[in-house]
């Protein structure tokens, strides 16, 4: 089974007005901007606001999360710590929207990370984005990584191609419950979605914190990490892709 979801979290944002491609919002009798216009960022706080006041778009948005509610093949989870991260376990995020849940992508500093870790410093994290399939045409000999799920709760993943276990990077995969950090996953199945050039990106799903259980080798190091929430049945079989 596909990790995609039926609707990306970004056409959700598009009803409040955080989509270029989406007319702005207009509290009713306020006058809608012309189509030759320049259309401007709304702020997330200030479109809410306009819904908010725009009863029957309100009523439309609550029967229509109420719907994708009953059709959903998961429950989401809130990630267990006290930090204003806005990503649930099991939900789907693009990698933009990760980053910037963690502060990392800004107006200031727009771009993304393009490396499949991250050590995010200020939450003592290390953001972790595996694609399972690793197609030749977008992946170099040395990042192809064997990467797949070994049951509902063990993951074993291979680090980067020059990490050892006595690097400073090794240690801290090694001894994070010890020091402190955490381990965060976040996977998808491919690339672009259906595997088709031109498609979509595939955002991942958030696996949620990791424990460190065992490693093999280096230079990568193979991994084995102990989820502290298993992966719902229904994905296992594209989780477990070799």
């Amino acid at each position: 089974m596909s990790l995609s979801p039926a609707l990306p979290s970004c056409q959700i944002l598009g009803v409040v007005g955080l989509s270029r491609s989406t007319a702005p919002l207009a509290a009713p009798g306020s006058r809608v901007p012309e189509q030759n216009e320049q259309r401007q960022w709304r702020p997330l706080d200030q479109a809410l606001d306009v819904l908010w006041q725009a009863g029957a778009w309100r009523e439309e948005l609550i029967q229509l999360l109420e719907l994708l509610a009953e059709r959903a093949d998961r429950r989401l989870h809130p990630l267990p710590w006290a930090l204003p991260v806005p990503l649930r376990v099991h939900g789907h995020y693009t990698r933009a929207e990760i980053e910037a849940a963690f502060g990392v992508l800004t107006d200031e500093a727009p771009w993304i990370h393009r490396e499949g870790v991250l050590w995010h410093q200020a939450s003592a994290t290390d953001l972790l984005f595996i694609t399972l399939r690793k197609s030749e045409a977008l992946f170099s000999p040395s990042t192809r990584y064997r990467d797949l799920a070994l049951g509902p709760s063990l993951f074993h993943w291979e680090s980067q191609s020059t990490t050892t276990a006595a690097s400073p990077t090794g240690q801290r995969y090694i001894h994070h419950a010890s020091r402190g950090s955490r381990v965060l996953l976040f996977v998808r199945e491919q690339r672009k979605q259906d595997g088709r050039p031109g498609a979509p990106t595939e955002p991942f799903v958030c696996l949620g914190f990791a424990r460190y259980e065992s490693h093999e080798g280096e230079r990568p190091m193979a991994i084995r990490w102990r989820l502290e929430r298993e992966i719902p049945a229904a994905w296992l079989p594209g989780c477990c892709l070799a």
